[in-house]
């Protein structure tokens, strides 16, 4: 195909970004927006120049798009994404990629029966500074990863209201350490809390990999400053990671070292990919399989918070 014909779902505070992106990506072609206020819809789709709907079942009726993106609450990701793909339209869910397991179960088989490409908006995989990490410890450059720390803490976004700090903001460190290790967590202990917030707004997490590393994740949405960072420990050095600037550190016992980084925007390079994903010039770097892990390693840290023990995984054996 020339050009993916793609739609974007819920055009709210995360969705007029993607709108934005595909007006600008040259292999894809806009043609219509959606979301429940119309206002918003109008406004959209005349800055970007595509139709506007306030029913998404109307616009795959008449716009028979090549691809969507869904960036719609995460109570409504299971029943969109599984009535586009039962309509063969590839899809492309942001994070988490439903509200429960046995939905995302639903999605995942799906999209087996129908063939269909699913994508989950973990955007930081195409982070340029996640990237780095991940050749870097490819490469041996700080010997045998030890401990690896995440924190992402900031004031709570309005527009959260379905959901809390564990499947919002620490879901996405729960997959770039499996990114990273390419290792699966074998146990995690939690520990959660609200102080202002109807769901959870910090979270504590612990994770034993199958590698024999640790991992914490520090999550909550209290810090008055928007922290983003990544601090991988190894045998022979540390490297740290700011998620927002993309600027590296590299520290060993020969000093400091900060490789030369170019900043780049990773939903551009995101949904660039799902595009190329989508016209069969690449393979999806993260599907439908990777979303449901990370969905159940975050439950189950919710499990272990409620429980006050630690709980076993075993994601190898996952049936599906």
């Amino acid at each position: 195909m020339d050009k993916v014909r793609v739609a974007v779902i819920g055009v709210g505070f995360w969705g007029r970004n993607h709108a934005r992106v595909f007006s600008e990506l040259e292999g894809a072609e806009l043609v219509a927006v959606c979301d429940i206020d119309v206002k918003r819809a109008q406004d959209i789709a005349s800055r970007y120049g595509c139709a506007w709907y306030r029913d998404y079942v109307e616009l795959l009726q008449k716009e028979r798009p090549d691809a969507v993106t869904i960036c719609t609450p995460t109570i409504t990701h299971a029943k969109i994404a599984i009535d586009c793909i039962r309509r063969r339209v590839d899809v492309l869910v942001e994070k988490p990629m439903a509200a429960s397991i046995e939905e995302a179960m639903m999605i995942v088989k799906e999209a087996k029966k129908e063939s269909v490409k699913v994508m989950v908006g973990f955007i930081e995989r195409f982070n340029p500074g996640v990237i780095k990490v991940k050749e870097l410890i490819e490469k041996g450059r700080i010997g045998n990863v030890v401990l690896i720390f995440a924190k992402r803490v900031s004031r709570w976004p309005i527009r959260v209201g379905d959901i809390g700090v564990v499947k919002d903001l620490a879901i996405h460190d729960i997959d770039v350490i499996r990114y990273i290790t390419e290792s699966e967590p074998l146990e995690v202990y939690a520990i959660t809390g609200s102080l202002r917030h109807k769901f959870e707004d910090y979270a504590d997490i612990l994770i034993r990999l199958e590698n024999g590393a640790t991992a914490f994740i520090e999550a909550n949405w209290l810090t008055p400053r928007k922290v983003r960072t990544l601090q991988v420990t190894g045998g022979e050095g540390i490297i740290t990671l700011d998620y927002i600037t993309q600027e590296i550190t590299i520290e060993d016992d020969k000093g400091l070292y900060k490789p030369h980084t170019v900043w780049s925007e990773p939903l551009k390079i995101e949904l660039r990919h799902f595009i190329d994903a989508v016209s069969g010039k690449a393979e999806l770097a993260v599907d439908e399989i990777d979303g449901l892990k990370a969905l159940l390693i975050a439950e189950a840290a919710l499990e272990s918070s409620a429980r006050r023990s630690p709980i076993r995984l075993n994601l190898r054996k996952l049936r599906l």
